[in-house]
């Protein structure tokens, strides 16, 4: 899921149309947020996002922390449209990638028909497929099964499974939310080498956590704090 080259969204607001050079390549403006808890026309509106700002630039590798509930993955969800806003805009200038906190897989297809079916959503040839499937099993160390269906892999390895799809098209801006949840430490380590290489490309990386531990891995970390987003 994810929006292509100079896209824009806009949700009661004014539209801004994305750019290149060194303009953010994704860029939320005023992302408001509410939900209504309990029955109609008993339930109260409770807000979760109120008028977030963030910019996103090119090498950018940026953690968002924040409290259980405090709208993480909700703006997660509205930055690649799974969601939408209530208020403000958001604007993109480069193909997004997305890695959601629970994987989104089908249980009857192996890893290899992942890739293959997520690739022709891509629009990603043959070719560019294998090479980009290959290089995600070697970086992520999960080779052996190719051809397992996905209901048959373990936990640990399932989440190597919904980052790689994320990681196929080869996206400007990847944004993941909890993407280490279920890594062991080796996996772990191999997670923050590929980081660091996408970084080095000039590609933007976006992580949610409940916790960020290794802060000198990241440009800049911001927290949600009373539906806002602040820099630590």
């Amino acid at each position: 899921m994810g929006h292509g080259h100079g896209d824009h969204v806009q949700y009661g607001g004014r539209v801004q149309n994305a750019r290149r050079g060194d303009d953010p390549v994704l860029r939320a403006s005023g992302i408001t947020k509410s939900y209504r808890r309990g029955p109609w026309p008993f339930g109260q509106t409770q807000d979760v996002l109120s008028g977030v700002d963030l910019a996103l630039h090119r090498g950018d590798v940026v953690g968002l922390t924040g409290e259980n509930g405090s709208g993480k993955s909700t703006l997660m969800k509205i930055l690649v449209g799974e969601m939408r806003a209530d208020q403000g805009t958001i604007s993109s200038s480069g193909r997004l990638g997305y890695c959601p906190q629970t994987p989104l897989v089908y249980g009857r297809l192996s890893c290899d028909e992942h890739f293959d079916l997520f690739a022709r959503a891509c629009g990603m040839t043959g070719h560019a497929m294998a090479g980009s499937r290959e290089s995600i099993y070697e970086e992520l160390g999960f080779k052996r099964y190719a051809r397992t269906r996905a209901d048959q892999l373990s936990g640990g390895t399932l989440a190597k499974l919904n980052l790689g799809l994320a990681l196929l098209a080869d996206p400007d801006v990847l944004l993941l939310d909890e993407p280490s949840a279920g890594f062991d430490w080796d996996t772990y380590q191999k997670f923050w080498i590929l980081v660091a290489g996408r970084r080095a490309a000039g590609r933007t990386v976006l992580i949610i956590s409940h916790i960020v531990v290794d802060e000198d891995r990241f440009d800049r970390i911001l927290d949600i704090r009373d539906g806002g987003v602040v820099a630590r």
